[in-house]
């Protein structure tokens, strides 16, 4: 039984049916999903939810399809993980991560949204499916419309690092590098979408695409046993994520499963692509558009379709948002693998440093329970850390020379850890 009941303008609350549109016809604003949510309080339960598979599919009332799925039917429910080393390197009480590193089939959280996406655009009877990507949206594309049995289209920065560009063409899928940031491309799929009358997951479909989101916060809430934390920092490109979390907390409040915690969103950007953080550091109503210049490619977005909307959740729910530069970038993602032993990408270091920024401004306070959301894995940006990390030890296939580097390595550890050690050798070596 679907409970979605079409789409809505945010701006003027225009209503329109269920069909592949993302403008309002008479104000322009942006369309979301609506639901009735007195029939899914009928129905959805916490035992309900926790009877079924373990997947964004768990919360299928609160996503927009309506029939059953066909795409991504393992998608989702992935980590979330009590950091205890993280939490004493911060000296904070209560920090989880939420790890969407690990997230199937193709390590980011992006699988969520596309697999919302693709089993609506079949409902639809679309044959090929489309997407601007800064590339953990290509490779789920990709990688979905394969087991989905769609064509694919995708188009991303001519630039974008190379494991995201073997990452998509592995599955056969037909990848346009554009010369051009990321808005660029965007324009030019805005235009190709209209030509070409395909399933643009982030553009026609949007409405539907973006609701995927909410399965990324569904799924803390209850992996902390139906509770909500006290602040939540989220990567922000378009922003979309970052106002997903925000509605999938108020619908879980709303419908009883969970008890309102007071949740502070806080948003986390690059310096070199901030225009979101620094539209609310100086208290400006709207964004300004910017360039991007940043190793977070991934969240390298200069005019974010959502970031007036993400502004307004960090000033409803109390929360804020900040900026990290790249060399912060570096160390947060070096802090989270030699805390936690979770490798994240450079949009998670962006999250990481942002968190423990806020930490050390006050702004989160050490005594509270605290969420980092990671959204991709660290495999697919290993260009950015390739010369911040230690080379491997090179010795002869000999006892001795173990032996020696061996006791080496002790004598430089009892003087200076044993990173040190490492990197000292490993510069020598």
């Amino acid at each position: 039984m679907s409970f979605v009941k079409g789409l809505k303008c945010k701006e003027c609350g225009e209503e329109y049916p269920k069909e592949p549109l993302h403008v309002c016809e008479t104000c322009f604003g942006p369309l979301e999903a609506s639901y009735d949510y007195d029939g899914i309080k009928k129905v959805l339960t916490r035992e309900v939810i926790e009877g079924r598979d373990r997947s964004i599919w768990r919360y299928k009332e609160l996503l927009p399809i309506d029939e059953e799925p066909t795409v991504g039917l393992k998608v989702g429910f992935t980590p979330l993980i009590k950091a205890e080393n993280l939490g004493r390197a911060l000296g904070v009480k209560e920090i989880y991560v939420k790890n969407d590193a690990v997230c199937y089939p193709t390590l980011s959280f992006k699988d969520r949204v596309v697999s919302v996406a693709l089993s609506k655009a079949k409902e639809f009877g679309f044959k090929t499916a489309a997407c601007a990507s800064t590339g953990n949206l290509a490779n789920a594309v990709a990688s979905l419309t394969v087991s989905g049995n769609l064509e694919s289209y995708i188009f991303i920065p001519y630039d974008l690092e190379q494991a995201k560009i073997i990452g998509t063409t592995v599955y056969g899928a037909n990848l346009i590098g554009v010369k051009g940031t990321y808005d660029d491309v965007n324009r030019l799929c805005s235009e190709v979408a209209g030509k070409f009358g395909w399933a643009f997951v982030n553009i026609n479909m949007r409405p539907y695409y973006a609701e995927g989101s909410k399965s990324f916060a569904y799924e803390i809430l209850e992996q902390l046993g139906w509770r909500t934390p006290r602040h939540i920092v989220v990567p922000m490109a378009s922003g979309s994520l970052l106002t997903k979390v925000w509605k999938a907390i108020k619908e879980f409040e709303m419908l009883g499963l969970v008890e309102s915690n007071g949740t502070k969103i806080y948003g986390a950007q690059a310096t070199g692509c901030s225009p979101i953080t620094t539209a609310l550091k100086n208290d400006w109503e709207i964004f300004k558009p910017v360039k991007p210049n940043t190793i977070a490619k991934s969240l390298a977005i200069g005019t974010p379709a959502d970031g007036f909307y993400a502004m307004c959740v960090m000033r409803e729910s109390g929360g804020w948002g900040e900026d990290v530069t790249d060399e912060e970038i570096i160390d947060g993602i070096k802090l989270l693998a030699e805390t936690e032993g979770i490798f994240t990408e450079t949009a998670g270091g962006v999250t990481m440093a942002v968190t423990k920024k806020l930490i050390a401004q006050g702004v989160i306070p050490k005594n509270e329970s605290i969420v980092v959301s990671i959204t991709g894995n660290g495999l697919k940006t290993q260009e950015a850390i390739a010369d911040r990390v230690a080379q491997p030890l090179i010795i002869d296939a000999r006892l001795e020379e173990f032996e020696e580097l061996y006791l080496k390595l002790k004598e430089q550890e009892d003087k200076g850890g044993m990173k040190d050690a490492l990197c000292s050798h490993s510069h020598t070596a």
